[in-house]
């Protein structure tokens, strides 16, 4: 989703966190709200270490992921199978789960009935902290998009982040997480003319 706060009735370009610093910032400033700082700040993490969309994460069980470095997940928009590594947030995913009530079934329950919080309560969550952090191009795509800038910086494998997205080009995954406007403007910059 993208954030139309700034210009009302303009969507803004959600952009994914290039800068550790930026990402660090938000998952302080999803951390700030009493209640929910610690399930806000695991939805980021789990989005940005994932590169889950916001509708499979909120979807997410505890039953899913208590105690596992992985499991297999069909993705609900492209019904694909694909395997989800949790190693890096075992501890984090074990620390809020013990927050929860027994017998909580989704790992983000709303408060109102049985079921998960929303992909816009998410929005709502995710733009607010970045509106903390002073940042007005991010939404809930942004975590997604971070994972995937993250990932290609770290691996230069644009083939397999391909994979990941499901996506029908490398084109299109490059410019989906910022990459071609980046090189492009690097390249630019890179040039003496004169």
């Amino acid at each position: 989703m993208a954030n139309t706060k700034s210009k009302e009735g303009t969507l803004i370009d959600v952009q994914p966190l290039k800068e550790k610093k930026d990402i660090n910032n938000l998952i302080e400033a999803l951390g700030m709200t009493k209640e929910f700082g610690l399930r806000n700040q695991l939805l980021f993490k789990l989005g940005i270490s994932t590169g889950l969309r916001c509708g499979d994460l909120v979807a997410l069980t505890v039953e899913q992921v208590k105690g596992k470095s992985n499991f297999k997940i069909r993705e609900g928009k492209t019904k694909k199978e694909r395997t989800v590594y949790l190693n890096n947030l075992m501890a984090d995913i074990a620390e809020y789960i013990e927050t929860l009530p027994i017998g909580t079934v989704y790992l983000f329950p709303s408060r109102k009935g049985d079921g998960h919080i929303s992909t816009t309560q998410a929005y709502r969550i995710i733009t607010n902290a970045g509106d903390m952090i002073g940042k007005d191009s991010i939404g809930t795509h942004t975590m997604r998009k971070t994972f995937g800038y993250t990932y290609y910086q770290a691996t230069k494998d644009v083939a397999t982040l391909m994979e990941i997205f499901n996506h029908s080009s490398q084109k299109t995954t490059l410019r989906y997480i910022g990459i071609t406007e980046e090189s492009i403007e690097n390249s630019i910059k890179s040039i003496s003319f004169f």
